[in-house]
């Protein structure tokens, strides 16, 4: 079924962050919540094969030979479906020397002998011998969702023989599939009747001299095949099982392990499927008892500030909002404590009410605690509401626990850690948990999330401290989250009439590369048509083939860009052009769409996407603007200058990731280059090559660099061979020679991957650690994949800790020095600054120093700045 699966649903279209194939897990787990839902099962287990001999492979050497060599993209989904078994409590059997098919006959014939009703899903005929009145077999006919039910009468309609001689049939036709030949000459309906004249094989057999033709002389020469054919088709039903059927009861998925598991496997329509069907099933609470506390509505400013004096613990703060253009303002606040709860509605809040609310929000001594504290300042902002005194964000803080999760939504978070599943004010709760609130109206939804945020803050704080996260939070993420909410608020000036002239000159260059490629083929053709494509390219163009898919050959870029530079076809070089253009107007209408009434964009930064700490940037993303091409730097060309201030200043780290692996591995050389000022890859290059460092040509330099960035994200000699276009030798051979110059590099990246399969988890020079479990897995593919993570997730991490720590700083010293100029971006390493007229050299000395100072290393951190009236001109 999972090899179905896999040629059921494209291998492109199915895949994790990281490479790994999964359509035959998601088609298999899609097919088999298909089953439970339509078939309603008591009980449930699954079958596979294991990669060992079997006892019908030692009898017949050729048994199933001949098959085809199994897809690179098939390897490691068995073992990914079995993980996905484990965590929805399905038990899976596997005995060495014997089938899947024997031990679901095995089973089969357990479940009947015990009276049950026995549903078999099986992709292999030889399941067509298990049927009775109490087996059927569901047999899938097309892809994996046509299953229809074969019964005893569709067997005997279909083949002519009752299901119990269907073995009979199979051993005298043969079967391809297990490449076990049958008698020559004879078919289905010749072995049927013989089967029926008979009364079986052995009948058949006992009568074989009787049955004339030449038919009758094939079958008696073939009398020992035909045997053996028996023997190995014939299921066994008596095996020794490691799983007793009472034992394979269907119960509600590990809900923990689900979200764990589909998150990497980025399975979020599977997940709601799985949950929505096992939704009946009670969630208790562990005997804790949550029940959210009562809430009133304040509007006396009395009563909030004597409520707010007689806190003794910390207190969660919900903040409801309304959109406002493309931003969000708020609309009252949620401030809720283990035993009780207050809102205060700040549209009727008179002066003295927001004047205590206001001075206790803003207050450092009262500790808060948030879920998503960055949104929380940017709504209040309006209203000149300021949030102070956070101890806990919880988004934030389930992120430094799991930092591989797919969300960290509150609800997500609840039912992961305290088993709390919760409704919000019109919605079900669908029998699960409920927190016993009368969802009477949006406060009463925010006292509810107030209150899990509470629950969860206590929940985490052991968690933090296990994992050495606890001062990440409060003393990098906290604080960062603030400095980004003000940057976000801020945005960056856009020149609109530059937005319009690109988005002009990008649509005409769209169109011309379009008009050039149906000039290159005398025809028009939908350039987005993948099956239009193909048949221009490899059809009626009689191109090179390239990659087969299901649907034909890829044309997706990385095949075509090789197509390309194979034959040099024009219309390969328009459609090419015509997809960057593409792409390039498709970014600009994004950040058009992006522009608020102020004519500033406000993207908005993540803290919890990037498992390595990386900051993302989205709605718009500005991280994905191209740096070096022409077309990027026009891009960055549109954001300009505020009227009043007097120009952009961006600084950036030069090299930090190679800065952060001379630190960490301690290779001399490395040290050696850098605090002596030197070129970095011109002073590798001159020790890997047996130059003098002038002598270092720029193709040198570029394999260098290359390499050097390369090898600490397990990069292969393949891999360098590939992408330096040289053979794979001589990239084996750079490789080395480059291990034996940096002996310091090679240990360290040797090291730091044994060590982390000790730990299960790699940790940055801050101590931020990503918990890596398939470093010990058996596949081969999970295994490796973990090492190159973590290779370089230790660099990408400490490398995100540093330039947190310079905005921290960056912002603290604008403050200190009661600067107007104001920070507006962080992309990548960069940070890009707004600079308020007379106060240019105060901000470079300041941006200097402080990212110079973020962070403690063995060599320097050198970091570059410009200036100038928009983003491209500052930029360098």
């Amino acid at each position: 079924m999972a090899f179905r699966a896999f040629y059921a649903l494209p291998p492109e279209n199915f895949s994790t962050e990281s490479g790994q194939h999964t359509n035959a897990v998601h088609g298999f787990t899609s097919m088999l919540l298909t089953m439970i839902r339509q078939q309603k099962p008591t009980h449930a287990v699954v079958a596979f094969d294991l990669d060992t001999p079997t006892f019908r492979s030692l009898e017949y050497a050729e048994y199933k030979g001949g098959r085809n060599k199994t897809p690179e993209e098939f390897y490691g989904q068995i073992d990914l479906i079995i993980k996905v078994m484990a965590a929805m409590r399905i038990p899976t059997i596997s005995v060495d020397g014997f089938e899947a098919d024997d031990i679901i006959a095995t089973l089969a014939a357990q479940g009947e002998a015990a009276g049950w009703d026995v549903l078999v899903v099986s992709g292999d005929r030889d399941a067509f011998q298990l049927i009775t009145e109490k087996v059927l077999v569901l047999y899938p006919k097309k892809g994996i969702s046509d299953i229809p039910p074969m019964d005893a009468a569709a067997v005997e309609a279909k083949y002519l023989v009752p299901p119990d001689r269907y073995s009979d049939l199979a051993a005298l036709v043969g079967e391809t599939a297990d490449n076990l030949p049958g008698v020559p000459g004879v078919g289905p309906k010749t072995a049927a009747k013989w089967i029926n004249q008979y009364g079986g094989l052995e009948g058949i057999l006992e009568n074989v001299d009787a049955i004339g033709g030449k038919v009758g002389e094939s079958l008696r020469a073939h009398v020992e095949d035909v045997k053996r054919n028996r023997r190995l088709n014939h299921l066994l039903r008596d095996m020794e099982l490691p799983v007793a059927i009472e034992d394979t009861v269907l119960q509600s998925p590990d809900r923990e392990a689900v979200e764990e598991l589909f998150d990497a496997l980025a399975f979020n329509t599977l997940r709601k499927r799985l949950f929505d069907m096992f939704g009946e099933e009670e969630i208790t609470d562990d005997g804790a008892g949550h029940e959210v506390p009562a809430h009133q509505v304040v509007t006396e400013a009395a009563f909030l500030a004597t409520w707010l004096a007689s806190a003794t613990a910390k207190t969660a703060v919900d903040v409801l909002s309304r959109p406002v253009g493309l931003l969000r303002e708020a609309t009252a606040v949620a401030l809720v404590r283990a035993d009780s709860a207050v809102v205060v509605d700040l549209g009727s809040a008179d002066a003295a009410l927001d004047t205590v609310l206001g001075t206790w929000l803003a207050s450092a001594d009262a500790p808060k605690v948030v879920h998503e504290y960055k949104e929380a300042i940017k709504a209040l902002a309006p209203r000149g509401l300021v949030l102070g005194g956070v101890v806990d964000d919880t988004s934030i803080s389930g992120y430094l626990i799991q930092p591989d999760r797919r969300s960290y939504e509150l609800p997500d978070l609840s039912q992961v850690h305290l088993k709390v599943t919760f409704a919000t004010a019109g919605q079900e709760s669908a029998g699960q948990l409920d927190l016993g609130l009368d969802a009477d109206s949006g406060y009463a939804d925010a006292v509810q999330h107030g209150y899990v945020a509470l629950l969860l803050s206590e929940h985490f704080v052991p968690m933090l401290a296990e994992r050495g996260a606890a001062a990440l939070l409060t003393e990098l993420e906290l604080p960062l989250a603030a400095v980004l909410a003000e940057m976000e608020l801020t945005g960056i000036d856009v020149s609109e009439e530059r937005l319009a002239t690109l988005l002009a000159d990008f649509t005409a260059m769209m169109d011309a590369a379009q008009t050039a490629a149906f000039a290159a083929i005398g025809h028009e053709v939908n350039l987005g048509s993948p099956k239009q494509l193909q048949e221009v390219l490899f059809e009626e163009l009689q191109l090179p083939k390239t990659k087969k898919i299901k649907t034909g050959y890829t044309t997706d870029a990385a095949s075509l860009k090789a197509l390309l530079e194979k034959t040099g076809h024009e219309f390969l070089a328009q459609l090419m052009a015509h997809r960057e253009a593409t792409k390039l107007k498709q970014m600009v209408e994004t950040l058009k769409k992006s522009v608020a009434a102020d004519g500033r964009i406000h993207t908005t930064y993540a803290q919890n996407v990037a498992a390595t700490g990386r900051l993302s940037s989205n709605n718009p993303n500005l991280q994905n603007i191209p740096i070096r091409s022409e077309e990027g730097r026009r891009v960055r060309d549109i954001f300009v200058v505020s009227d009043g201030y007097e120009c952009l200043f961006a600084a950036d780290y030069s090299q930090i990731e190679m800065r952060i692996m001379a630190h960490l591995s301690g290779d001399a050389g490395l040290i050696q280059a850098y605090a002596e000022g030197e070129d970095l890859h011109r002073y590798v290059g001159s020790h890997v090559f047996g130059v003098s460092p002038q002598e270092v040509t720029s193709a040198m330099r570029s394999k260098v660099k290359a390499m050097s960035y390369g090898l600490a994200y397990g990069l292969t000699s393949f891999g360098l061979s590939k992408q330096l276009e040289i053979s794979v030798d001589e990239a084996r051979t750079l490789i080395k020679d480059y291990f034996d110059r940096f002996g310091g590099v090679r240990d360290y990246l040797r090291g730091v991957v044994e060590q982390a399969r000790i730990d299960g988890y790699t940790s940055t020079i801050e101590g931020r650690r990503r918990y890596l479990p398939d470093l010990s897995s058996t596949d081969r593919q999970l295994r490796e994949l973990a090492e190159r993570i973590a290779l370089n997730s230790p660099i990408q991490g400490s490398a995100a800790d540093i330039i947190k720590h310079a905005m921290l700083g960056v912002a603290a010293e604008l403050k200190a020095q009661g600067l107007k100029s104001r920070m507006l971006l962080q992309v990548h390493d960069e940070l890009v600054l707004e600079v308020w007229p007379g106060e240019r050299d105060a901000v470079q000395t300041l941006v200097v120093a402080q990212m110079g100072a973020a962070a403690e290393l063995k060599v320097p951190l050198e970091v570059q700045v410009g200036i100038g009236t928009s983003w491209n001109d500052a930029s360098h």
